[in-house]
């Protein structure tokens, strides 16, 4: 019974809490409730982990959130934590603030005991471009209830000092320095601004915004924390490109990291702390607790996850010390036991894919044989020819294996957001065939019935056994002249006489 116990996620309630065991990451892994956004911080000698939550219904590309929770545990590597469902929700604690969109907000102990909550929300009633504001609540408890510190609205926004403030306005940081100093940093989409605050926790010092530079890829999430004497910046990068570092595409981001002498800057770009997730958005917080330190991140990796509907995991986070300044070590995920593989014929998990013509940026050549058929996929999940006004006519796609492997039939699950024939967009094939390598090196087609119907369901085309290495798709697109529509892949499988 306690081995059963030990494999199980185990729930007790405790009043407005669940106190619970996990086998392993993501912390909240059975698809209840979905966390994202983490803001680690300690109290009490207990980690807190301050997150929003995900509620997107299943195939909805969208970000549904509603309230903020809180998860809190006395040591990670015991995996006993506690969760507190509800901690706030952005109309009820800010009555200047819309319903929804809790996006990234953090807690901060402040020097006076309480508990300082900084939350991006959109506002009611604003004449900005943008209706995002930072607004900050106050507790005398790290899980609440929270007050509306400055309730004439945000202290934070294109209309709220300091001036100069142009961007959307979410994803704030903030860091009590050694001296006590109180800096704040918040931006996205590629810009990142910061300040110095007064003792109040709320006013700006100075009227003058700090533009941080030197950060390569910055998109968002920024997260500032201070080691000994150096300040490490970290947040979601994504250069997308040959050259990048971690992102394949541009819907991927990881997790960078910059360093400098002084919590304003300036920044000096250091590398990659985290790579890319099985989230297309990353986000993470870094924390010193019972001197061990630990990033917490999100995935799509609980039951029914996805890009909207993530799940809060946390790792132990290593330094090297004989760099100077000292770098983070990039951080090896670790995850819940894995279920035993139920024994499958298609083989094309076990092969490298890639395409003869270069993939656009957007998707993702590892999206075709990943085991996975997404019914509403954002770009990464599938790989596709689209390129606008310049979609090849012809494309191929290839799996090789190491070793010679037997094949008797393949399937390919097509996406599209065009009828059959279209010129525009993302179409079905107008024709397409696969192709084997034989002994000699020579390519071979493959007779067989092959259809460019549009399903979530893979059909097989069977065909007489071969053995090969390399197997290839060669791609018609529909359209005429110089104008094709691109060709979209969902998933190829390749099917072995039995399964293994």
């Amino acid at each position: 019974m306690a081995k059963r116990c030990r494999a199980l996620v185990l729930f007790l309630s405790l009043g407005t809490s669940i106190s619970f065991r996990i086998p392993g990451n993501p912390i909240l892994a059975d698809g209840k409730y979905y966390s994202a956004d983490p803001a680690p911080f300690v109290a009490n000698d207990t980690l807190y982990i301050c997150a929003g939550r995900d509620e997107a219904p299943n195939g909805v590309n969208d970000f549904r959130m509603n309230e903020w929770q809180i998860l809190a545990t006395p040591n990670p590597s015991t995996n006993e934590w506690t969760h507190f469902p509800s901690i706030a929700k952005p109309e009820a604690l800010f009555s200047w603030a819309i319903r929804g969109k809790a996006y990234a907000a953090q807690v901060v102990p402040g020097l006076d005991g309480r508990f300082y909550l900084y939350a991006p929300v959109s506002q009611a009633r604003s004449s900005s471009k943008d209706p995002f504001g930072i607004g900050v609540a106050v507790s005398n408890s790290p899980t609440g209830p929270f007050k509306d510190l400055h309730p004439q609205g945000p202290i934070i926004s294109q209309s709220a000092p300091p001036p100069g403030n142009t961007i959307q306005n979410i994803d704030p940081t903030v860091l009590i320095d050694d001296d006590k100093r109180i800096y704040i940093y918040f931006g996205t989409f590629g810009q990142l601004k910061a300040y110095e605050l007064k003792s109040d926790m709320i006013t700006p010092i100075s009227s003058t915004l700090t533009n941080i530079r030197n950060l390569p890829g910055f998109f968002e999430a920024p997260w500032l924390v201070k080691r000994d004497k150096t300040y490490y910046l970290i947040y979601a990068g994504n250069n997308a490109g040959p050259d990048s570092p971690c992102t394949p595409t541009s819907y991927h981001a990881c997790q960078a990291y910059a360093t400098a002498s002084s919590p304003l800057g300036p920044w000096t770009y250091r590398g990659i702390v985290l790579d890319v997730v099985s989230s297309t958005t990353s986000h993470a917080g870094a924390i010193k607790f019972k001197n061990q330190w630990y990033l917490a991140y999100h995935t799509a990796d609980a039951d029914g996850g996805g890009h909207f509907r993530r799940s809060v995991a946390v790792d132990k986070l290593e330094f090297d010390d004989s760099a100077n300044p000292p770098r983070i070590k990039k951080l090896q995920q670790t995850h819940r036991p894995k279920a035993h593989s139920a024994s499958t014929r298609n083989i094309a998990l076990k092969a490298k894919a890639t395409s003869q013509n270069s993939t656009p940026i957007q998707y993702w050549i590892k999206a075709v044989n990943d085991g996975s058929i997404p019914t509403n996929p954002l770009p990464p999940e599938y790989w596709s020819s689209y390129a606008a006004e310049r979609s090849p006519q012809k494309s191929t796609l290839t799996l090789t294996w190491n070793t010679a492997v037997t094949l008797s039939g393949a399937a390919m699950v097509f996406f599209a957001d065009q009828k059959v024939g279209s010129n525009v967009g993302v179409a079905p094939p107008a024709e397409w065939h696969l192709e084997y390598q034989d002994t000699s090196s020579q390519w071979v087609k493959i007779p067989a019935a092959y259809t460019s119907k549009v399903s979530n369901t893979p059909e097989e085309i069977k065909f007489s056994t071969i053995s090969t290495k390399v197997l290839r798709a060669v791609l018609t697109a529909s359209g005429s002249g110089n104008k094709f529509a691109g060709v979209g892949v969902k998933e190829w499988l390749a099917y072995a006489p039995t399964a293994s």
